[in-house]
């Protein structure tokens, strides 16, 4: 056997349907077991771990003389077996009747292949304990493990297998069938129960909405397309909410488990711990990503402590209920749609829903409290991030408070302290929703509702009176319009008690500085720009103090706009920039829109005419980008003034060629651009071939093969040996899975634009 170099496949069954998709998944996983011996693919139930490993195995069978081995472990119910399951599969023979593991490792010592351990987590113990001896004892054998649970080896390497992505609305197009792995996976399946059927322009909005409501689980995709013989796309879509009875479809040869979405998900339930089952139940109220201090508040108590839920948390990830995420530093949590359904159905089993949406209810109350004692501060962006990634938990939140009977007031104290949040995310429409719902769900009006209202009136009257300012059809110059002389009124006070108590301070303060916008703005509209200045300064000098930064953005930008409708370009271009310099104003693409508006209009008048154009391209596209139709947003008050002198000054066709560029820039290099720290943009740079995974070496010595050289050749050109030319070039088919240097030649011209 150990010179054969048949390059064998054992055990493996034979493929009924198309494999779909995973080939940048396949891509990695063979480069992880050119990196090590052990590899286990993780993932939830559903999400194609064993056709993966089936796939790349038969990928890379050339390399192992002595073949690829596929040993299927999920009908074992006892551990002590695992070891004669496998040298069944290697069809070693044990008459003496010596332990297994002792005559496995006698037999694959010497020799070079892959085995690939099929569906470990319920006897993991025993898998951990036979990969560990056998690689111990052996130098060409490798492991590729499929697992619910990380066998928990030195070593290991982990792949978390990620469901399959589905196109959201905006990506969808003529040619989204072809390549959306998701929307290919359901064509295939559906193809092969309804001859004929295709994902095209009329069904792919739906397919696609479909897919997404699946979490792009490949199991869940191939049972929803088995429907289609019997029902429509849409029909299926509006069917998903009762999922565990609709994907009922599946092949009776399969595999139990396999059978339906539900068996699938009983599985990975019962492989928990009694507390594991617990905690997942009460964590399926959270319906966005999480973290451990929000799993602890609403599993905690009840017999749990602390270490209990982390215990339990821990050991949900290791058993892929729960994803883990890592972004920014903080690592957070969420449970799939289907296995969060499925945890809620336990806790309705057990009585303990209301009771636990109350729990995760005065953690997210408590938090948005805490969010808006430290918004007005240097912890800004911080905080509106960390607001932003627990959105849908704090809606969820909230809609437990106008669903539940007596409720309401809790709903209307949390909506309101979240008016920061709906004021300078620009969602106050969705603020006065929840506002409303809660009024009409029978909440009393209080303090709370008083601040949340002013702010989202005062900022309403902000974003109106700078469009005012810049619609006509010059710039005022100061020119006092007919009322000017009238009085300009303040608003009015608020009650001593608007503010509450615990966070008065902060709070209050942002008031008074969005009071002081609000009034420059008014002022600046009624001809009146040199008093508006000394509002802004006084605004900016406090929020500068506190090192707050979405107010002092407003006061900066209602600087400029005075000193632009006094004639003053320059420095209204100045202030444009110090506003730019804020990262709350980069990082929030509005803020940025109406900050290059400003400046826009600034360098138009300065005499900028190209730089105008530029910046007006990358505003138009930045409105575009988030939803906005810039030729709609020019009839409602935008810079026709300030456009009409760039064209004349640079022609409409010099006007177009800028505006394009401005278009074509990216954030960053729109902020720089601004900022003078980019002179004159282009609308592409030449990048370096994405080559991964290959090192920097493999790298090139795969450009010198598609430039056709031979081994010695390559050798001469980078100074080495032939042989060990050889040797990338063998190990880089490997790594690809091709077996012919004319596929490298191609795969590396691709990557490289066809250069």
């Amino acid at each position: 056997m150990g010179g054969s170099h048949t390059w064998r496949t054992s055990g493996f069954p034979v493929e009924l349907t198309s494999f779909v998709g995973r080939r940048d998944e396949s891509a990695d996983v063979r480069r992880l077991l050119t990196e090590g011996r052990l590899v286990t693919l993780t993932g939830p139930g559903g999400v194609g771990k064993t056709r993966l490993a089936s796939h790349v195995a038969k990928q890379i069978a050339r390399t192992f003389p002595d073949g690829v081995w596929l040993v299927p472990l999920a009908a074992l119910g006892d551990e002590a077996f695992v070891p004669h399951a496998v040298a069944d599969a290697l069809e070693v023979g044990n008459e003496a009747g010596r332990p297994p593991l002792d005559v496995l490792v006698e037999h694959l010592q010497g020799r070079s292949l892959l085995l690939v351990l099929d569906n470990c987590e319920h006897v993991l113990r025993s898998c951990a304990i036979l990969a560990q001896t056998l690689l111990a004892a052996t130098e060409g054998v490798r492991v590729l493990a499929t697992s619910r649970h990380r066998l928990g080896l030195v070593g290991e390497r982990l792949y978390p297998v990620p469901p399959l992505p589905a196109p959201g609305p905006e990506e969808l197009g003529a040619s989204a069938a072809e390549h959306s792995p998701a929307l290919r996976l359901f064509a295939d399946r559906a193809a092969a129960v309804v001859p004929g059927f295709t994902v095209d322009e009329g069904n792919q909005h739906a397919v696609a909405r479909l897919c997404r409501r699946l979490d792009g689980l490949p199991l869940a995709i191939e049972l929803a397309a088995v429907r289609v013989r019997a029902l429509g796309v849409d029909q299926l879509v509006e069917r998903l909410d009762d999922r565990y009875q609709l994907l009922t479809g599946g092949s009776p040869a399969a595999a139990p488990r396999h059978r339906t979405l539900r068996s699938a998900v009983d599985w990975s339930h019962e492989l928990c711990t009694p507390q594991e089952q617990l905690v997942w139940a009460w964590l399926s109220v959270f319906v966005g990503r999480f973290d451990l201090a929000a799993a602890e508040a609403v599993c905690g108590g009840e017999g749990l402590g602390a270490t209990d839920v982390l215990d339990a948390v821990a050991g949900l990830v290791d058993k892929s209920v729960l994803l883990r995420e890592e972004r920014g530093g903080q690592v957070r949590y969420r449970l799939l749609v289907s296995l969060r359904h499925y945890g809620l159905e336990k806790l309705e089993d057990i009585g303990e829903v209301t009771v636990t949406r109350r729990r995760h209810r005065d953690y997210f109350a408590r938090l948005a409290a805490a969010y808006e004692r430290d918004w007005f501060g240097p912890d800004q962006v911080a905080v509106t991030d960390r607001l932003r990634l627990d959105q849908d938990d704090l809606r969820a939140a909230l809609d437990f408070c106008l669903t539940t009977p007596g409720e309401a007031q809790h709903g209307l104290r949390m909506a309101a302290t979240l008016w920061f949040h709906w004021v300078a995310g620009g969602a106050w429409g969705e603020g006065r929703h929840w506002l409303d719902r809660a009024l009409r769900a029978g909440a009393r009006p209080d303090a709370t509702l008083t601040r949340a209202m002013w702010a989202g009136a005062l900022m309403s009257l902000v974003h109106t009176r700078s469009a005012a300012v810049l619609t006509g059809a010059d710039p005022p110059h100061s020119a006092p319009a007919a009322d000017a002389e009238l009085p300009v009124p303040a608003p009015p006070l608020l009650p001593a008690d608007a503010f509450g108590t615990g966070r008065a301070a902060t709070t209050a303060l942002g008031f008074v500085v969005l009071t002081r916008v609000e009034l420059a703005c008014t002022l600046v509209s009624r001809g009146r720009a040199h008093e508006a200045t000394a509002l802004c300064a006084e605004a900016v000098a406090v929020c500068e103090a506190h090192g707050e930064q979405w107010a002092r953005a407003w006061a900066l930008r209602t600087l400029g706009l005075a000193h632009w409708s006094l004639g003053e370009y320059d420095r209204a271009a100045e202030h444009a920039r110090a506003c730019l310099r804020l990262p709350y104003t980069g990082h929030r693409r509005q803020s940025l829109a109406r900050t290059l508006d400003l400046l826009a209009a600034a360098e138009a008048f300065a005499g900028h005419a190209e730089r105008a154009a530029v910046l007006r391209g990358a505003v138009d596209r930045i409105w575009h980008d988030i939803g906005g139709d810039p030729t709609q947003a020019k009839g409602a008050g935008r810079l026709y003034a300030a456009e009409r002198h760039a064209r004349r000054a640079l022609g409409d066709q010099g006007y177009e060629r800028a505006h394009r560029r401005g278009g074509a820039l990216s954030r960053n290099d729109v902020v720089a651009y601004a900022l003078g720290e980019l002179r004159r943009p282009t609308t592409a740079s030449a990048a370096a071939p994405d080559t991964r995974p290959l090192t920097r070496r493999e790298a090139e010595v795969a450009a010198l093969v598609a430039q056709g050289l031979t081994n010695r050749q390559i050798g001469e050109a980078l100074v080495i040996s032939q042989r060990t030319a050889e040797g990338h070039v063998e190990r880089i088919l490997v790594k690809l899975g091709f077996s012919r240097r004319s596929q490298l030649a191609a795969w590396f011209t691709a990557r490289a634009g066809g250069a």
